[in-house]
């Protein structure tokens, strides 16, 4: 190795991109990039491969010290989804400014749309995809799963909705906005602006029964099988767990770690004494009907973004037994002593979190004539009141 740093290989693929690069030359393509990945450097000269397609390699940065972590990225192809696509069609030119205006008055009123927003956008791509399923009301909608408890966020969107129907009537679809929105809530608390390909279409109705989301007590394993179900690997995994910086969980998700782990009638040993004391203070034991607090996935973050959830990850102060996990393999745990290191290492992170972000948000989408625009993101155009 010689001392010279770890990488982290990323490789962009993106088909027909005329109107996103060939259109504005090599400097544009490589502002698109920086955009979508911070600081990467591009190592390869942007060139044609089979079948029209763009290949982008890029490098990364990965900190000092031995060993290589690899992730073949794809991004929304602009045939499915366009970067700037109202823009560009002119069939709503400042859609992104309505959205950024609306989710920016409503932070500085509350700090915590940053993790329900993050919540919500997942529950909604997790399920039937990214097609705002999840937003729709009714008595067994799926907001109404069992998993879903506790869900918030939908009053912002039903307001920008609100605000782009008076605009642009009919034309941006519900499941861009909460894209959209998401994106702006988590650049306020600190993540990168990363780009969001738009021309997602608005979903059917689906039911609770379909809702197959995991517990937040669920094992590494069985999060990452989840995660590879969607065509995500190990690095968004790790990466994406990163938004439980902002995050909150019910104390009967850590109870277990606390006073039965494994049915051991003991605390999880690989948890810090001290942090354990804290937590118990905060999550006693407790019967049936009693309250169940939430506490902090991420104590002293303030709903922000920062390097802490991966060096309390370090320091055995993980909440959940899922982050807690993270330090078992080889590759999450040279993943979490790189973005936990303050600087450099939460720059890495930002990085990884646009692309893991933008690889979420394409998770099958309805595009073309799929779908529709809802013209109230609650119901389907046919129950619409």
């Amino acid at each position: 190795m010689g001392g010279e740093a770890p990488t982290v290989g990323i490789v962009l693929e993106i088909n027909q991109i005329s109107d996103v690069i060939l259109g504005f030359g090599a400097l544009r393509a490589s502002h698109l990039l920086d955009e979508v990945a911070g600081n990467l450097r591009i190592h390869e000269p942007p060139h044609m491969g089979s079948g029209g397609h763009w290949r982008v390699s890029l490098m990364a940065s990965a900190g000092s010290g031995p060993g290589k972590v690899d992730a073949a990225v794809t991004l929304p192809s602009p045939q499915k989804l366009q970067w700037h696509h109202y823009r560009i069609a002119n069939t709503c030119r400042y859609a992104e400014v309505y959205v950024r205006h609306q989710v920016e008055l409503h932070w500085e009123k509350d700090k915590t749309i940053t993790r329900k927003l993050l919540r919500l956008l997942y529950s909604d791509c997790f399920v039937s995809g990214c097609d705002a399923s999840i937003l729709l009301d009714g008595s067994d909608s799926e907001r109404k799963a069992l998993q879903n408890s506790g869900l918030g966020g939908f009053s912002l969107i039903d307001k920008i909705k609100t605000v782009l129907e008076q605009r642009c009537p009919g034309v941006v679809s519900c499941a861009d906005i909460l894209n959209l929105a998401t994106r702006d809530a988590a650049h306020l608390a600190g993540a990168p602006s990363y780009p969001v390909f738009t021309g997602r279409r608005d979903g059917p109705r689906t039911t609770a029964a379909s809702v197959d989301l995991p517990s937040p007590s669920i094992s590494w394993q069985q999060a990452l099988a989840h995660f590879q179900s969607k065509g995500l690997d190990v690095l968004d995994l790790a990466t994406l767990l990163g938004a439980h910086s902002t995050g909150m969980t019910r104390c009967r998700y850590i109870t277990d770690r606390l006073y039965n782990f494994n049915g051991t009638g003991k605390p999880d040993p690989d948890m810090d004494p001290d942090f354990r004391a804290k937590m118990s203070k905060l999550c006693p034991p407790r019967s049936k009907g009693q309250p169940d607090p939430l506490v902090d996935l991420t104590p002293g973050s303030y709903y922000n973004f920062s390097s802490l959830y991966y060096s309390q990850i370090q320091s055995r102060r993980a909440v959940l037994h899922l982050d807690n996990d993270l330090l078992r393999g080889n590759d999450t745990q040279q993943i979490v002593e790189e973005f936990a290191r303050s600087d450099e290492g939460f720059e890495d992170f930002r990085r990884s979190f646009a692309l893991s972000m933008s690889r979420m948000g394409s998770i099958g989408v309805l595009t073309g004539n799929q779908g529709e625009i809802r013209r109230n993101c609650r119901f389907t155009n046919a129950e619409s009141p």
